[in-house]
């Protein structure tokens, strides 16, 4: 089992983290998620391309009256990697530490 390169980097775990605890197709706001993840907007905007990209999130945006709104969501594919990252690190903090040190 390998971990998956995409959601390992920490500001991406978090943002994934962040959205998996939500329902299926709930959208998350920008803002909020910016907090959640501890990122500025910069930031968060590069790290949600990246998912984007590799089809682990979808992104809306939209105005509400005159101010543009972007909301965030985890895909089903999104949700299926997270769910084997999170096995990956369930295996790796389960291991004995004896399997850790070199030989």
């Amino acid at each position: 089992m390998k971990p998956n390169e995409i959601i390992h980097q920490s500001t991406r775990l978090r943002i994934m983290a962040a959205l998996n605890v939500m329902e299926p197709k709930s959208w998350l706001e920008f803002t909020r998620l910016r907090a959640l993840a501890q990122a500025t907007d910069g930031n968060l905007g590069a790290h949600l391309e990246t998912l984007a990209q590799a089809g682990y999130v979808a992104i809306d945006k939209q105005f509400v009256g005159k101010k543009p709104q972007t909301r965030v969501r985890a895909t089903s594919a999104g949700r299926r990697a997270f769910a084997m990252h999170v096995a990956y690190l369930r295996v790796l903090l389960d291991e004995p530490v004896s399997a850790h040190q070199e030989r």
